[in-house]
């Protein structure tokens, strides 16, 4: 009965958020020669600070609305004022993984979870890099196109959604973020740097959680396989 066994498994090494670059914005702020109104709104409503001298106070007489409305490509806020920059916040599972003893009769998986929340941007994009598990001169075959899992035949992929087969993984928080080819159910593949889900827009906190299977066959060399994947989110502006 062919086994291999992985000792480490370096599922995610890092969270890179790299920036985009992007004409600039400008927006005029009310002023005259003395004074200064440096956001400024419609309504009755809201908080914002007002201060003399030394001295600041929060003022505020409620919001009549909260919540948010879009389309789309656009997104609109309603209720108390918000910071006016751009940020990206990601949460990722961390750290080595072992997937135990291969076996040509069963399916190995593993998975990781990703958070992503982006405010005043365009969206984002989230690719994994890293090649697929390797001992000696020997790599794992990954599966080039949406693939279902066979064991007994070496095989390498992942997907972002949940799976029955093997019985693995979760939907995203929002579906539609998913790109073709790791959106299918049961059905996995893995090309270096792809990118796994894009959003069009800003959002609250989108949740993934990245499922990974490994199958391989009686003529897979025995060996302590090991690979190493970074998940990189970029924000676009």
């Amino acid at each position: 009965m062919g086994k291999r066994r992985l000792w480490r498994y370096g599922l995610v090494v890092a969270a890179v958020a790299a920036t985009i670059s992007a004409p600039p914005a400008f927006a005029t702020v009310p002023s005259s020669q003395h004074y200064q109104l440096p956001e400024s709104q419609f309504g009755s409503s809201s908080l914002d600070d007002s201060c003399s001298g030394q001295y600041c106070s929060t003022t505020s007489i409620g919001d009549t609305i909260v919540g948010e409305t879009g389309n789309s490509k656009n997104t609109a806020n309603f209720g108390s004022l918000t910071g006016d920059q751009p940020s990206l916040e990601v949460i990722i599972s961390s750290g080595d993984s072992n997937l135990g003893t291969f076996s040509a009769e069963r399916t190995a998986t593993q998975t990781m979870t990703v958070k992503i929340r982006s405010y005043l941007s365009n969206g984002y994009t989230l690719q994994l890099i890293g090649d697929p598990p390797k001992y000696g001169g020997h790599t794992l075959s990954a599966l080039e196109t949406p693939t279902a899992s066979s064991p007994g035949t070496e095989q390498f992929g992942l997907n972002a959604v949940a799976n029955t087969s093997p019985n693995v993984g979760n939907d995203p928080s929002n579906i539609d973020t998913i790109q073709s080819g790791y959106s299918t159910p049961n059905k996995f593949m893995y090309s270096n740097g792809d990118t796994i889900a894009k959003a069009s827009k800003s959002s609250g906190q989108d949740s993934y959680t990245i499922s990974m299977i490994v199958n391989v066959s009686n003529g897979t060399p025995a060996g302590h396989y090991t690979s190493d994947f970074s998940a990189v989110v970029t924000p676009v502006y």
